[in-house]
């Protein structure tokens, strides 16, 4: 389809596509600490992540996050979720999130974003996570295929609804 034929004469609904990463290594899990003057999830823990650069594939996107916030090559990466994240003002989010395996005795680097740190898959649910981490990574590291999820804001915080299709 040409480009111009994409466009639409009425509103539609947009989204800012986002990348988030988590890499493991044996039985640890790569978080990334807030560096705590973050104006959001300040020392909390979160996967690597950020934006969508123009001309990026998400992929690339995701690679790069890596690169910058950790200084750490994956092994692998590979896609394992979509979340559309519908914010009470447009636009709403587009989040890709990645899973890769990290290279044995890969040291992580800090960033202006925090401290990437190794946590043992054990103890990620003692840790002050961002809130959607405490459902999220579960489903994450099981093994099976792309699922789905969509995040919503009501009076009631944060409301998650996840589509998992059969294998």
């Amino acid at each position: 389809m040409r480009p111009q034929d994409q466009r639409q004469k009425f509103p539609r609904h947009s989204l800012i596509p986002r990348t988030l990463i988590f890499l493991t290594r044996e039985d640890e899990i790569l978080l990334l600490r807030g560096a705590p003057d973050k104006p959001l999830w300040a020392n909390h823990y979160n996967g690597l992540g950020g934006h969508v650069e123009a001309g990026e594939t998400l992929y690339a996107a995701a690679l790069r996050e890596l690169r910058e916030e950790s200084g750490i090559e994956p092994r692998h990466l590979n896609l394992r979720a979509l979340i559309h994240v519908a914010l009470p003002e447009p636009p709403g989010v587009l989040l890709a999130v990645f899973l890769g395996e990290a290279p044995a005795g890969t040291t992580p680097r800090p960033s202006p974003e925090g401290t990437p740190e190794w946590i043992k898959q054990t103890d990620v649910q003692t840790l002050p996570l961002v809130e959607d981490l405490f459902t999220l990574l579960p489903r994450l590291l099981q093994p099976g295929p792309l699922f789905y999820g969509h995040y919503t804001f009501t009076e009631n915080g944060l409301q998650m609804r996840w589509d998992i299709p059969s294998p």
